[in-house]
């Protein structure tokens, strides 16, 4: 299998990769900002499934092909690029839901895991960025290369799951005391659904190849 050295070089990329703010931090920032701790959690995880279908893809071959078409690409962007400003837009609708949150129903785990996953299978970098990363840290010698690739793509978002979660719990805590004053609520909620509806069009309108 992978060397040991290697493994331990892959690990330390990935995670100065995954701290620095990029499409998935900012998405579960914004969620849990808008809709606290617990939504923005199930969307790490969400988002972290999302992007199995992407490490599936690049170990069996099909990723370099996805990466290497500029239609396969562009449209995978637009798409999670809409979803992303939907779910802002929708952040700010009911960013006063929270003066009546003791008459609603919490949004239930599965439509938070499956927004959540929604975004991450649809994040063009996640395939783009598997290709060109994980086969640096890849030794043929080693055993078969699908294996490796396999290995290598599982242990990344594993990584996202607990650096992002980090995130999460501390973007929900800082809602919680915002939380005190209602107008200051719906400001954060209303920021949050802002930071969605940035990302997604920024997204949109980066190049095909970023």
């Amino acid at each position: 299998m992978i060397p040991f050295d290697s493994l331990v070089a892959f690990v330390i990329a990935s995670v100065v990769i995954i701290v620095i703010p990029g499409p998935s931090v900012l998405f579960v920032i914004g969620r849990s900002l808008a809709l606290g701790r617990r939504a923005g959690v199930l969307s790490v995880v969400g988002n972290a499934l999302g992007t199995l279908p992407a490490v599936l893809a690049v170990a069996f071959g099909v990723g370099a092909i996805v990466a290497s078409s500029v239609a396969a690409f562009t449209v995978i962007k637009i798409v999670g690029a809409a979803y992303l400003v939907w779910l802002g837009v929708q952040a700010i609708r009911h960013r006063h839901d929270h003066r009546t949150a003791a008459a609603q129903v919490p949004a239930s785990a599965g439509k938070l895991l499956r927004e959540g996953f929604i975004v991450g299978v649809t994040n063009p970098k996640t395939i783009a960025f598997f290709v060109a990363v994980l086969p640096q840290f890849v030794t043929p010698s080693a055993g078969p290369v699908w294996a490796q690739l396999l290995l290598l793509g599982l242990i990344f978002p594993t990584l996202a799951l607990v650096c992002d979660s980090v995130w999460a719990l501390a973007a929900g805590t800082a809602r919680t005391w915002f939380a005190r004053s209602p107008r200051r609520m719906s400001t954060l909620s209303g920021t949050g659904g802002v930071m969605m509806i940035g990302l997604g069009g920024t997204l949109a309108f980066t190049g095909a190849k970023n």
